[in-house]
């Protein structure tokens, strides 16, 4: 729901104003002075501030101008009565968004709110399209896994080979799709992706293919497929096993012939396409049970590249929260918050079953909900007690078909990285909660491939 701040000195205004908006589904607070507009802009987030010219104390002008200097986005609209006219078309400068003259026209000013409101969600949806844009494309971390897995995508990149992304849900297998688009010579051409889970099988074929006019009811004109978009770039097709036998036959005969027919027509149509796939699902699997095609498979996955999870990876964990709350601080326009080493000591010990994914929408929660500089451990607190069940969920489930003797060096290893994080990287007080010497938790470390942070005591 917006929210709207009406600022006027007069209780009838305040109120007239307050009622018709909230009459339109608006969330309405009110505020009397320019002091008390700036106080309400600090602690709530609203997208119009509804302000009076002449106001007690400092006026509807100097609060206009210091909302500006402390870079609130939100959108002004002024009221100003009959002898103010100047003083509005002066705020119109300041960066106000429009005006409404006294005595008020309820109906105008609702008019005016909804233009502003616009206004306010188009400039958010810039600043968030402007951010991802400009920001490049990156994988971020400094775990020896996504070293190596930086190493094969610019190896990767080059060649024409087609490449399969395989990895759980949310780990980025998107985004080493568009690293190695990047990091070809086609990244100068379109990068186009269809997610094959997320449409209906009665329309995959055209979303790939496109149609001509006339091959189904409301098909009024001919329709270039995802496969024509993509001509001379790369077409990344996520979620392949979910795609359907049918489907897949007619993928794999593109693949091999680089020429389609469109859906209804008869003329076959040549495209230069380097196709990307990705799955979370085990494909030799769905290959053995008949739910996905052998000679695809083998045409696909020239390249196959594997995105381990993030809780194999927690060297990351530390790196993308502060990355996330970096990016995400931006697009919304706020402060960039820290996270204290009791919050991040938290994210560590969690397991992260939905991965990279699932720590950024942590990470907006937080910017979203908290107004302190830092982020206490209680903030995170939603997460769940990982520290007590999640070494054993996880090392359960990496364990399931493997010796006893593997299992246990898998929980042995989950554990001890897990008792690493909560004592912040600490040799001596991690070895002091494990009950082992500090020469023997190194050893354990080694053999288990752990690296001790070098400002751990």
């Amino acid at each position: 729901m917006a929210s709207i701040l009406v600022v006027d000195d007069e209780p009838g205004v305040r109120s007239s104003v307050a009622g018709v908006l909230s009459d339109e589904g608006l969330a309405v607070d009110t505020a009397a002075t320019g002091e008390e507009c700036l106080e309400r802009a600090v602690t709530g987030a609203y997208d119009v501030i509804v302000l009076d010219i002449w106001l007690p104390g400092i006026d509807g002008l100097t609060t206009l101008q210091r909302l500006g200097e402390r870079g609130f986005d939100a959108q002004v609209v002024i009221m100003s009565g009959h002898g103010s006219i100047e003083q509005a078309v002066k705020a119109i400068k300041l960066g106000a968004f429009d005006f409404v003259e006294k005595p008020l026209s309820l109906e105008k000013t609702v008019l005016v709110v909804r233009n502003a409101l616009r206004q306010h969600r188009l400039e958010q949806e810039n600043r968030a399209l402007r951010a991802r844009v400009e920001s490049p494309v990156a994988l971020v971390g400094d775990s020896l896994a996504t070293q190596a897995l930086r190493r094969v995508v610019e190896t990767a990149g080059p060649s024409m080979g087609r490449v399969l992304i395989l990895g759980e849900n949310g780990t980025g297998k998107e985004v080493v799709a568009r690293l190695i688009h990047q990091h070809s010579g086609r990244r100068h051409r379109p990068f186009v992706e269809v997610n094959c889970a997320a449409i209906p099988e009665e329309l995959i074929e055209t979303e790939l293919f496109g149609h001509v006019r006339g091959a189904f009811t409301g098909a009024v004109s001919d329709r270039p497929g995802r496969f024509e978009q993509a001509d001379g770039g790369t077409l990344f097709l996520d979620e392949i096993g979910d795609m359907s036998l049918k489907t897949q036959a007619k993928v794999l005969r593109v693949l091999q012939e680089q020429s389609l027919e469109r859906v209804g027509g008869t003329q076959r149509v040549r495209v230069d396409v380097r196709v990307l796939a990705a799955t979370n699902k085990d494909l030799q699997a769905e290959i053995r049970q008949g739910r996905f095609r052998e000679d695809l498979f083998f045409r696909l996955s020239v390249v196959p590249i594997t995105i381990p999870p993030l809780r194999e990876r927690r060297e990351d964990i530390t790196v993308l929260a502060e990355h996330f709350m970096a990016t995400i601080s931006r697009e919304y326009g706020r402060r960039t918050r820290r996270l204290s080493p009791e919050a991040m000591a938290r994210l560590q010990a969690y397991g992260w079953p939905g991965n990279v994914r699932e720590l950024r929408n942590a990470v907006e929660r937080l910017i979203i909900m908290g107004h302190d500089d830092a982020v206490s451990a209680d903030e995170v607190a939603f997460l769940g007690d990982e520290e007590r069940h999640g070494v054993l969920r996880d090392a359960a489930a990496g364990a399931a078909g493997t010796r006893l003797a593997e299992a246990r060096d898998a929980f042995e290893r989950e554990f001890i990285l897990r008792t690493l994080a909560r004592a912040q990287g600490n040799m001596s007080r991690t070895a002091e909660v494990l009950g082992l010497e500090r020469s023997n938790l190194y050893k354990k470390m080694r053999a288990f491939g752990i690296l001790p942070r070098r400002d751990g005591a």
